[in-house]
């Protein structure tokens, strides 16, 4: 690891001193680094925008919360950069390693000792009148939901062109296993293990109670046609970006090309994590 690229998020208030703190310990060990250019501009530093960095660093280091890497991952996810993810307070399922054990991760890191996981992401296509109008990469989830004072909207959904159902609800969401512990989880979709490669289909507040969360192959096609004219609803990517939806707009959703690296901690599993964020058992006795 030569070069390192940090993204972090700007909002947070001791984000730049661990940004400082953070340079002089990776300059020391002879790595040259570069970060966003808004807070390069106030520690003068070499500076690049995070749509470029993939070109230029082995690795990148994303300070924050679970939206700020998922930012960071949709600007370099055509080059299969490993990210390493450091939560500044939050839930993050994302960025899982601490502040505290940021050193001796970069120790591990800068040595060889580390492995990652590959992430799946989802190919978004919006089509108005038979013409693509956006096309979106991401690492969550996809969700089209209703506005604050609109109706139920009605969602016309094919599954490799086989007709599913027409859902009446307030959305879905359709979110890969990294985003299975996102709006999915909260909208009672399952939680799905990361490397199962699957896609699924949540109804948000469905009309009919017996629409349940579905599990599909990673490799389906999902058409999600908008067939009730409301004035308010939106299609959303990642929870950061999106736009307003018209009648009779399709969202064709496919599995993405590349995956996402994720750099992961020895000491830390999947389960644990889950332990963690979640609190399982906190107050439980367990069975021996």
């Amino acid at each position: 690891m030569k070069r390192i690229g940090i993204i972090a998020k700007r909002n947070k208030p001791e984000a730049l001193t661990v940004v400082q703190d953070l340079l002089v310990w990776l300059n020391k060990k002879g790595v040259e680094c570069f970060i966003e250019p808004e807070i390069a501009a106030r520690i003068k530093n070499p500076s690049l925008k995070k749509e470029e960095m993939s070109s230029v660093v082995d690795m990148l280091v994303v300070l924050g919360g679970d939206g700020t890497l998922l930012a960071a991952a949709r600007a370099i996810q055509k080059r299969r950069v490993p990210i390493l993810g450091v939560n500044l307070g939050g839930l993050g399922f994302l960025t899982e390693i601490t502040l505290d054990e940021l050193p001796q991760m970069l120790d591990d890191v800068l040595e060889g000792r580390y492995d990652t996981d590959e992430r799946m992401v989802l190919n978004a296509c919006v089509r108005r009148a038979n013409n693509v109008i956006e096309e979106f990469t991401v690492l969550n989830d996809v969700v089209v939901t209703k506005g604050a004072l609109a109706r139920i909207i009605e969602l016309e959904t094919r599954v490799n062109n086989e007709y599913l159902t027409t859902f009446r609800a307030d959305g879905l969401i359709i979110a890969t296993p990294t985003g299975s512990t996102g709006y999915s989880m909260s909208a009672g979709g399952p939680i799905v293990y990361p490397s199962l490669e699957s896609v699924i289909i949540t109804p948000i507040c469905p009309h009919a109670l017996t629409n349940r969360p579905l599990i599909v192959p990673r490799d389906v096609l999902i058409d999600v046609t908008l067939r009730n004219e409301e004035s308010e609803v939106y299609l959303t990517l990642d929870g950061q970006t999106g736009l307003q939806m018209e009648i009779n707009d399709t969202i064709q959703v496919r599995r993405g090309e590349g995956f996402i690296s994720l750099v992961t901690s020895p000491s830390k599993s999947y389960f644990g994590v889950l332990r963690t964020k979640l609190m399982w058992g906190e107050d439980a006795i367990p069975y021996r």
